[in-house]
């Protein structure tokens, strides 16, 4: 298939939509959590680092500290040591425990499920906020991040230059009941074969409809 503009057409989405779901039918979220609470603070980690890296922190971390009363018992000090494998950890640590305050004072501990309010705390930003609507509330949600963001404007599902357009366009072609499955599909296409330097076109399915792949054969 020839591709002439950046972005697919609506039937050549729906056609890449399917073969993502065909190759990652069980693709999930990759963070450990048990609660809402702990997803949030380990999306927050995750920022800048490696799941692999967040899970290996938080597996001992939400032993000891299990909620947020636990966290809030903490020094910044006490927390940056706990997590200082990960990037930022010193911002990570002063943003999480500032968080943990906030939902005390202003939603009695629970995390909320809208992301205005999630969008209100400190550290959370959206991406932050549709990964623990999708993954904790089971609400539809598609969180950009770097993988997600790639992989949509180098196969043409969107063409944007932004995160938040990026989000725009993807919501307005993928149906409403995809957008959380569909981000954990872009996530693992961008782990296991289209990488950021060398992607592995000869091994991917959506290559006929790839705009990146097209550009390289014309």
């Amino acid at each position: 298939m020839t591709n002439n503009k950046k972005r697919l057409p609506q039937e050549g989405i729906d056609a890449v939509l399917n073969l993502l779901e065909d190759m990652y039918p069980e693709a999930r979220c990759a963070l450990n959590y048990r609660t809402p609470f702990q997803l949030l603070v380990a999306t927050m980690l995750s920022a800048q680092s490696t799941d692999k890296t967040v899970n290996r922190v938080t597996e001992t971390l939400f032993v000891k500290y299990p909620g947020v009363e636990e966290f809030l018992q903490l020094e910044q000090k006490e927390l940056e040591e706990e997590i200082r494998q990960i990037g930022l950890y010193r911002n990570k640590a002063k943003n999480i425990l500032a968080m943990c305050r906030e939902l005390v004072t202003r939603f009695g501990g629970e995390v909320p499920n809208n992301r205005e309010d999630l969008i209100s705390l400190p550290g959370v930003g959206g991406k932050t906020a549709n990964v623990v609507l999708s993954n904790a509330f089971n609400i539809p949600a598609i969180a950009v991040d770097t993988h997600v963001f790639r992989i949509s404007n180098r196969i043409g599902l969107t063409d944007s230059k932004n995160v938040a357009q990026t989000e725009e366009q993807l919501t307005s072609s993928i149906p409403m009941g995809l957008w959380s499955r569909a981000h954990h599909w872009l996530i693992w296409h961008g782990r296991t074969i289209c990488n950021a330097k060398k992607p592995k076109c000869d091994l991917c399915a959506l290559s006929q409809y790839c705009y990146y792949f097209n550009q390289k054969l014309s």
